[in-house]
């Protein structure tokens, strides 16, 4: 009989994968470059937008070319975030905010990052 795991201790890909746009968009690179700079293979960045979990491998290289903790990615309250853009920190937050349903979590992070993109352009 599996176990159940409860749902304040599963690991969020969503969140991941945010963050690694969030990134990706702060940076102002494509996808294979985010593959090229973490050491992560273009197939697990696939994977992920899938909704399927890293290998530890590959989920410590993504998180350290973030500057976040793993932890981060636990759905439990965290403090602190390391060197992350703060785009990436608004994704992160948004997904653990407990006033936002994932719809509007996902919406909101959708909305920054295009203005933030709009915006960053017209220094």
């Amino acid at each position: 009989m599996k176990s159940k795991k409860s749902a304040s201790t599963q690991f969020d890909v969503e969140a991941l994968q945010a963050a690694l746009d969030s990134e990706r968009i702060t940076r102002d690179l494509n996808w294979k470059d985010v593959s090229a700079q973490s050491g992560v293979s273009a197939s697990t960045l696939t994977r992920l937008t899938q909704g399927k979990r890293p290998d530890v491998d590959s989920l410590t290289a993504l998180t350290h070319w973030l500057g976040l903790s793993a932890d981060r990615f636990m759905r439990l309250p965290q403090r602190g975030f390391g060197s992350a853009s703060p785009l990436a920190q608004i994704s992160s937050i948004l997904r653990d905010d407990p006033n936002l349903n994932k719809d509007a979590a996902t919406a909101l992070d959708e909305m920054i990052k295009s203005t933030y993109a709009r915006l960053r352009s017209q220094r």
